[in-house]
Formats: structure tokens, sequence, C-alpha cells
């Protein structure tokens, strides 16, 4: 998306909400959102802002001394040679404009958006204008996938569904020769290579207990062998190569042997039964013309594995943002680690992921949503029985 077109998304959205304008401001990186916006330049060293008013045209506050790092934007820039000057040229810029929406959450509720600082925050209020968060606007302008995205997304999650199972067979045929955590990862990002993707970490390979550990990466040295009886956890991510390309992320288990031991296959049932209901809830929700919000999500998961007897062990939200970053920054499905209150809007993509981790072993199911105008796709496959591995 063009900065200008995350202009124009964002004045629909101010206008119709009564919204004076959208101040975006970073120093040295601390803003991402800011970066998203205007694309990225480097060696920015000062404050800079950016002035998005709900109409007439954006406008760049930078030092004198960045001052050739934005010209190639279609925006004016006015240039500050102090602290006082940029002040005095903010508040020239807002004049009486109320309230004006920033990188900011009430409480810090929302840390994907809380980006600004509280002594930014003050000085900006010290200028005689009320600050918003810009949750929702910066999710409409900024989070929507186009087709061509949704396009690199789609591909990505075919890769990866054919890559996990992939890699459940390649365990299969290594049991006899010790083959360990590492070793499952190390041929999962060989085969990222072959297939044309990148992922910046992972993946999860993990076994019996350490399945319990959401984010257990193996390494050489952490790394357990995989034997018959084990219960086996892939989670797997990444994205076609760049700058504008989406992410997508999966989660499949496996068990070696002929047959799921029942408890195990009690937790996979409370597990996928807590996901397929979530997305039932969304597609439901969409064919009513109602409009979720990212906690309500969450807690028709966490009321489905608390009544299966485990809501104890659901210890983290039930889904996030997917975008240009594996963890994005539109809605999550939060009602958990965060009250998540942004609504669940078209053009955005969110995993859904519910996961109980009891001390021997931990199951989780991970698929992708788009949200398409006409409602929730799934756009991964959808693990329906836990995969058994044979030799």
């Amino acid at each position: 998306m063009s900065f200008q077109d995350t202009v124009r998304n964002a004045q629909k959205y101010m206008r119709d909400r009564a919204v004076a304008g959208w101040l975006l401001y970073d120093y040295r990186g601390m803003n991402p959102i800011f970066w998203e916006t205007v694309g990225p330049i480097s060696n920015v060293t000062r404050p800079c802002w950016l002035w998005v008013p709900a109409r007439g045209e954006a406008r760049l506050l930078v030092s004198y001394v960045d001052q050739g790092r934005f010209q190639h934007l279609d925006a004016a820039a006015d240039l500050f040679v102090s602290r006082a000057d940029m002040v005095e040229r903010l508040g020239a810029m807002l004049d009486d404009s109320a309230p004006i929406a920033m990188e900011y959450s009430p409480d810090g509720a929302l840390p994907r958006v809380s980006r600004i600082d509280a002594g930014t925050v003050e000085m900006v209020r010290g200028l005689g204008v009320k600050i918003v968060s810009s949750a929702d606007l910066l999710q409409f302008a900024t989070q929507r996938w186009s087709g061509p995205q949704l396009g690199s997304h789609q591909e990505a999650a075919d890769k990866l569904c054919a890559i996990v199972r992939d890699a459940f067979e390649y365990v299969g045929s290594s049991l006899g020769s010790g083959v360990t955590e590492y070793d499952v990862a190390e041929y999962i990002r060989s085969c990222y290579a072959l297939d044309g993707l990148e992922s910046p970490d992972g993946p999860i390979v993990a076994v019996n207990a350490h399945a319990s550990d959401p984010h257990f990466e193996p390494t050489q040295e952490s790394s357990s062998r995989i034997g018959q009886g084990d219960w086996v956890l892939i989670d797997l991510w990444a994205r076609l190569p760049g700058e504008s390309t989406m992410f997508a992320d999966i989660t499949w288990t496996a068990y070696v042997g002929d047959s799921v031991p029942p408890a195990h296959q009690d937790v996979f049932d409370a597990v996928i039964g807590a996901r397929d209901a979530a997305v039932a809830e969304l597609a439901a929700a969409f064919a009513a013309g109602r409009s979720l919000q990212g906690w309500q999500v969450d807690t028709v998961a966490r009321d489905y594995v608390t009544r299966a007897g485990y809501g104890p062990y659901f210890s983290h939200r039930l889904g996030h943002s997917l975008g240009r970053e594996v963890h994005g920054n539109a809605v999550n499905l939060d009602g958990w680690e965060t009250h998540d209150t942004r609504p669940v809007i078209p053009g955005v993509a969110v995993t859904v992921e519910p996961g109980i981790y009891l001390p021997e072993f931990g199951v989780r199911s991970e698929i992708d949503l788009y949200i398409g105008e006409d409602g929730p796709q799934v756009t991964t496959e959808i693990q329906r029985s836990v995969v058994l591995i044979r030799p």
C-alpha cells in the first residue's frame, strides 16, 4: 500500500468518526507504525512527526538535519532546528484540533499499539489537544490486505501445510537413526530454502513435555530424541520473500505409534473443538451483520476449553494478527493477555490457535483465517485428527 493510499484510508476512517487527525511520532525506531505508514527510510537520527488531518494534506515535521530523508514522499515538510522550535511548530500544525489519534493505549492495554512514551504524550496534551488511541484507525488504514498480499499468504500457507506433513514423514523414516527435535527443525528450514520461503526464527518442534512450552525452540543442546510413544508438536511460520508479502502460521500435532492414547485424544478433541467453535462464531456473526471484537472470539474458545475441564491449562490468547510480521498490528483474538476491543474487520487476517498445556504434554492446533467481505475464510488446511507416525 502506498503512502498516499494509507493517508486516504486514514482520512476516510477519521471523517466517519469525528477524529480531527492522526499524529504519528517516532524517535530512533520506537514506533514501527510510523515507518509502516511512510515506508522504510534509513539513518533518521532526530524526532519526526507526521500529521494526517481528517481533511486536507498530510504534513511532516522533521529536523533540519534529516530534511533530505523524506523528500521522496508526496507530503509537505516543515523543518525544526531546536526542541523549542519543534514544539512551537507542532502546536501551530495541530492548532485547535481535537481529538487526535496517536499510538497510545490507555493503561498500556494494547502493547502493539502503545508506542509513544509518556513524556511525549504529556507534551502533546500540553498543546491543548485531546489524545485518543489510534488502535482502530491504524488497523483500518494500514493492516488490511490487498489481493496480491492475500495471494502471497495463500501460497505460503499451501507450502507450509505440505512441509508439516513432510516433516512428520521425515520423523517416521528417521526413527531408527535417533532423530531429534533439532534434526526435524533443520529439515524444515531446508524445506523453506527449497520452497523459497523465509522466516526470522523457528520452527517449534517439541516432544512430550517440551510441547507444554508454547515457544519451545530446540537447539542441539536442548533437543530430545523422538521415539515410539512420543507426542510431537510442530509450529511453523514463513512467508515469500519481499517487502509486502504476508506470513502464514500453522501448528499440527502427531503421535508416534499405531493409536493415540485416550488422554492425548481427549485433549486434542477439546483443542480442535474450541478452534472450530471460534471460527463458527465469527462466521455466524458476519452472516447476521454483527461485529465481534477480539476479546469476544477469545471468550468463545476459552469457555469451550473450560467446559471440557481444561480451563487452567489454556494459558495464552486464542490468536494473533497476521501480516508482514508473523505477529501483526491488527486485532488479536485476545481476552486473556490483553482485552482487545478492536473489531475483527474485513481485510485483516488472524490465527486461531487454542492450546492446552499439561505437565506431560501440550496440544495446540493453529489455522489461519482471512476476513473477507463476506466473512471468515480459512486459508490453511484444518487438522481434524492426530497424525500417526510409523516407521
